[in-house]
């Protein structure tokens, strides 16, 4: 399913990111390349749901900690890979998920 979704549909532009007093491109590169490392190892069959719930968890992980400006993006790639793969191994519930941000 992973077919049915556009990478592009999530990837960020520097206004997208907020502020961060004038780090935003930085930002903004490094969460794309996050997501671009991600999406390539996520399975062709993960739903729609799963992929949309696990981008958005990256990034609220992420966003507003400065170590997306001071880690090296290599060291924020892999954290994001064994992040999505704890994800994918204990099974995302979708339902406790939207709880969550609630």
């Amino acid at each position: 399913m992973k077919d049915l979704v556009n990478i592009q549909d999530y990837l960020f532009q520097v206004a997208d990111v907020g502020d961060w007093e004038g780090e935003e491109e930085i930002v903004a590169d490094r969460i794309n390349a996050i997501y671009h490392a991600v999406w390539q190892r996520l399975p062709e069959d993960i739903s729609v749901d799963e992929i949309d719930h696990l981008l958005i968890a990256i990034w609220n992980e992420l966003r507003g900690s400065l170590v997306l400006l001071e880690a090296d993006e290599d060291e924020l790639v892999d954290w994001a890979i064994c992040y999505v793969n704890n994800q994918l191994e204990e099974g995302i519930t979708l339902d406790d998920a939207a709880d969550e941000e609630e």
